[in-house]
């Protein structure tokens, strides 16, 4: 996916839980950032309709929810989730869940991702959730169902980027979370990368959140990364 131009890969978190400060930080941001992710926080705080608004002003948007129910109940949330007009949506990458959110997507332009492992979890956090695989293993089994199952795209950390690649081959989109600019903190992330090393490690798109949305100059910061990956490509 290397046509993908350098300012479209960087979709920026609104992991905020106010849409006026949102809506605010859009505006700010304006022409430099054209993807934005909605999660939990806004989306649950009345961020739906923001998302919906953004989407018919041109930008592109993420919606984070990795949805993972009974099959019948993720096939109707995906077919409401659809009429949004985001670009992407996450689903748990358990093959049931896939199968229904293809099966609920219908005809919509929306496109599915699958979310493999948490960039939180490391192997010791696997193990206590039960699962016998390590981290790595389990993100190459759930990138391989995927493929089959017919997902559009996969969510895991930068970190097995090259792995997911063998598997999805390039028709795949490959989304990264928890990428940090050298010098910022991690937070709760476990498993990061720079927007460089992302890039060389063949992510398509990288989730960048607060080294812009809490920086003093976030319309600075994000032409930052632009440049990074833009030098990166």
């Amino acid at each position: 996916m290397s046509q993908i131009p350098a300012r479209d890969r960087l979709i920026v978190a609104l992991d905020i839980p106010d849409v006026e400060r949102a809506s605010r930080l859009v505006a700010e941001l304006g022409d430099s950032v054209t993807f934005y992710k909605i999660g939990y926080e806004l989306g649950f705080a009345g961020g739906l309709p923001l998302a919906e608004r953004l989407a018919g002003e041109g930008k592109q948007i993420f919606l984070d929810f990795k949805l993972h129910d009974i099959g019948n109940t993720v096939a109707r949330g995906v077919a409401s989730l659809s009429k949004i007009g985001a670009t992407f949506l996450t689903v748990h990458a358990y093959p049931q869940t896939m199968r229904a959110a293809i099966e609920g997507r219908g005809d919509a332009q929306v496109k599915l991702l699958a979310v493999t492992v948490l960039t939180s979890y490391d192997d010791q956090d696997a193990a206590e959730a039960g699962y016998a695989l390590a981290i790595r293993d389990l993100v190459r089994l759930r990138a391989e169902q995927a493929r089959t199952i017919g997902i559009d795209g996969v969510v895991c950390s930068a970190a097995e980027t090259s792995l997911v690649r063998d598997v999805a081959g390039s028709s795949m989109a490959i989304v990264t979370p928890g990428i940090r600019p050298a010098g910022a903190a991690t937070g709760d992330q476990k498993r990061t990368l720079t927007p460089a090393e992302a890039i060389a490690a063949g992510v398509d798109y990288l989730v960048v959140g607060r080294p812009v949305t809490a920086s003093p100059d976030p319309k600075a910061s994000a032409e930052a990364i632009v440049q990074e990956i833009s030098v990166a490509l």
